[in-house]
C-alpha cells in the first residue's frame, strides 16, 4: 500500500487528502518509510527535515477542524541541496559548507509550504551545483533508479532520482545549463526551467550568473508541473531579475493543439545525438502532427557557430572563478575533483568575454527569429541516454566526444531564459528512459506545458513504467 501511496501524483494526492480518504500523516509516513527502504540504494534524499511527521500531524488536526491550509495540504515535496530550507542542513555539496543551516527559506520552498506543502527535505548535488553528474565529498554519488550504475545527472540529480523513485512525489530543481531537464531526462521524469524571471531565485546559492540562472518544478506528470509552477510564480520584491509579469492560467491543459506550429530538429547543432535519441525526437514529432500541429524539420544551422555550450564556459569562467575565491581560499584541498579542474581552466580574456556575450546576443537574436514563425521547438533533451558513473568520454554511438557535449541541446535556452521542459518519451534499448525538451516563447508556459500534456498523453497509452529498486 504504501509504494502505490508514493507513486500518486501531487495532485491525486493533494484531492485524497482534501476528500480526506488517505490523511497527511498516512502520506507523509508512506514516503518515509518508502525513504528508509529505498534511498541507501540511490542516495538521492540527504538531509529529512525535523519534525516532518509532526508537521503532518499538525495537518490532519488542521482538515479535521476545517481549515485548509492551500492547494497542497499535507503534501510532501523536496528541493534540492542548494535551496535554502529554514533549520535543515544545506551544504551545497560542499565540505565548506557542511555544516550551513539557513535561518530562512528560499522563496520557492515559502511558496509551496503556504500552499500547505510539508518539506521532507534536501537532495543530492555536485558540489556548487556546477556538473552533471550528482556526486560530492559530503554525501556521496546518487544512482539512478532505472540502473544504478547510471548516472541521475546534474545539478538536480537527487531530486530526479528521488521523485523517478517515488521517495517525493515533487521537488524544486534550479538550471544553468541542463541542471533540471537533463535529470529529468535520465530518470524518466518531467521537469520544467520556466523564463528567467518568472519564479524567484532568492534563496538559491550560488549567488552568481543569475542572469542564467533559473528555479523550477520537477515531478511526474505535466499536470503537477503547472499546479507547482502557478503556486512557485511572481516577484518576491527581493530578486531583482525576477518580473511582474501575471501567474500563467494552467488549470486546463487540455484541448487540441490545431494549428500550432512546431519545428523539431533531432541533431542540427546538437549533434552528435544517438540514434535512439533521435528516433524518440521523431516519433514525438509524428505524435504532434497525429494531434493537429503544424510540423516542420529545422536546421538551426547557424546555432553552432560556436555552439552555445562553448560560450557558456567563456562566461561562465570568467564570473564563477572569482565569486568563489572568498570562499574557497585557503581551504582549495577540501573541494571535490571535479571542482578543483574547473578552476583550472584557463579565465578567458576581456576580448574573449566580451566576444562571448556578442555570441550570446547573437543567439537570443537568431531564436526571436525562430518564434517570429513558429510557437514551438522540439528537439532533444540530452545527446544520449543516461551513461554510466563517472564517464570521462561520452560515446555517441561510436563517435567519442567530451562528457560536456551532454549539454548541447539544453544550455542554448538557459543563455537565452527561454522556457524549455523536458518529458519522458522513449526508451533505450537496455531500459533507461528517454525525454524530448520543448522549448518555448518566453513567459508562454501555457502553450509550452498544453502540448507537453498532449505528448504525455500519447506516451502514457503504452503504459507507465516503475523502476525496479
Amino acid at each position: 500500500m504504501n509504494e502505490e501511496i508514493c507513486y500518486l501524483t501531487m495532485t491525486e494526492l493533494a484531492k485524497s487528502i482534501r476528500d480526506k480518504t488517505l490523511s497527511p500523516v498516512e502520506v507523509v509516513t508512506a514516503h518515509l518509510d518508502r525513504i528508509d527502504s529505498i534511498n541507501p540504494k540511490l542516495n538521492a534524499i540527504v538531509e529529512l527535515t525535523e519534525g516532518v511527521l509532526d508537521r503532518a500531524h499538525e495537518a490532519e488536526a488542521a482538515l479535521m477542524s476545517g481549515n485548509l491550509w492551500g492547494p497542497l495540504h499535507g503534501v510532501p515535496f523536496t528541493a534540492k541541496d542548494s535551496v535554502d530550507a529554514k533549520g535543515v542542513r544545506t551544504t551545497r555539496g560542499s565540505r565548506l559548507f557542511a555544516d550551513h543551516i539557513p535561518t530562512a527559506d528560499a522563496t520557492a520552498i515559502t511558496r509551496l509550504k503556504d500552499a500547505g506543502g510539508i518539506f521532507l527535505g534536501h537532495t543530492n548535488v555536485p558540489e556548487f551545483v556546477f556538473w552533471f553528474e550528482t556526486d560530492n565529498l559530503v554525501y556521496g554519488r546518487t544512482n539512478n533508479p532505472w540502473n544504478q550504475n547510471h548516472t541521475s545527472g546534474g545539478s538536480s540529480g537527487g531530486e530526479g532520482a528521488a521523485i523517478a523513485s517515488g521517495l517525493s512525489p515533487i521537488g524544486i530543481g534550479s538550471d544553468l545549463a541542463c541542471s533540471i531537464r537533463q535529470p529529468a531526462t535520465h530518470c524518466g521524469i518531467v521537469g520544467l526551467k520556466p523564463t528567467h524571471g518568472r519564479v524567484p531565485l532568492t534563496g538559491h546559492w550560488p549567488n552568481t550568473l543569475l542572469r542564467f540562472m533559473h528555479i523550477g518544478p520537477m515531478a511526474r506528470t505535466v499536470k503537477d508541473i503547472a499546479v507547482a509552477l502557478s503556486i512557485m510564480s511572481g516577484p518576491d520584491g527581493i530578486d531583482p531579475y525576477a518580473v511582474p509579469v501575471p501567474v500563467p492560467e494552467l488549470e486546463n491543459l487540455g484541448g487540441a493543439l490545431s494549428g500550432l506550429r512546431v519545428g523539431w530538429c533531432s541533431e542540427g547543432p546538437f549533434a552528435p545525438v544517438a540514434k535512439d535519441v533521435q528516433s524518440v525526437v521523431e516519433s514525438a514529432a509524428n505524435s504532434l502532427e497525429q494531434l493537429g500541429c503544424k510540423i516542420e524539420p529545422v536546421t538551426l544551422s547557424g546555432w553552432n557557430n560556436p555552439p552555445a555550450q562553448d560560450i557558456s564556459i567563456k562566461l561562465f569562467t570568467a564570473e564563477l572563478v572569482p565569486y568563489l575565491e572568498p570562499f574557497i581560499s585557503g581551504r582549495e584541498e577540501e573541494l571535490s575533483p571535479v571542482i578543483q579542474k574547473r578552476l583550472q581552466v584557463p579565465e578567458p580574456t576581456a576580448r574573449e568575454y566580451q566576444q562571448a556575450w556578442n555570441e550570446r546576443e547573437r543567439l537570443c537574436h537568431d531564436l526571436a527569429s525562430y518564434f517570429s514563425k513558429y510557437d514551438l521547438l522540439l528537439c532533444p533533451t540530452s545527446v544520449t541516454h543516461a551513461p554510466k558513473h563517472g564517464t570521462s568520454e561520452l560515446n555517441v554511438d561510436g563517435e567519442v566526444v567530451l562528457p560536456r557535449n551532454s549539454v548541447r541541446a539544453t544550455v542554448p535556452f538557459d543563455l537565452t531564459g527561454s522556457p524549455a521542459i523536458s518529458i519522458p518519451y522513449g526508451w533505450s534499448n537496455d531500459g533507461l528512459p528517454i525525454g524530448v525538451q520543448l522549448v518555448g516563447r518566453h513567459f508562454d508556459e501555457a502553450t509550452l506545458l498544453k502540448a507537453a500534456n498532449a505528448l504525455e498523453n500519447v506516451s502514457q497509452k503504452e503504459g507507465t513504467r516503475r523502476p525496479q529498486i
